[in-house]
């Protein structure tokens, strides 16, 4: 019965070593921040009808006149000693 409990863990701690050793690894390259062109957000045109919308529509080309406030705040790491 102990050596049941023994094989069952030895086991499992090889098939985690086996599933860790074939699982893919990201790049250590840190990730760059997204520009503002890289967003696809509509723009707001002269003459440009505004539509009124009641309910629930999926609009194609919506007329917008601010999207939000799109900015790069840096990652800053906390703990640890200097």
């Amino acid at each position: 019965m102990v050596w049941n409990f023994l094989i069952q863990i030895v086991v499992s701690l090889a098939l985690t070593a086996i599933s860790y050793a074939l699982s893919p690894h990201p790049k250590s390259e840190t990730p760059k921040a997204a520009g503002l062109d890289e967003f696809d957000l509509p723009t707001a045109e002269e003459g440009r009808p505004i539509p009124v919308v009641f309910g629930t529509v999926l609009l194609r080309g919506p007329n917008v006149v601010w999207a939000g406030d799109l900015r790069v705040d840096p990652i800053r790491k906390k703990g640890g000693k200097k």
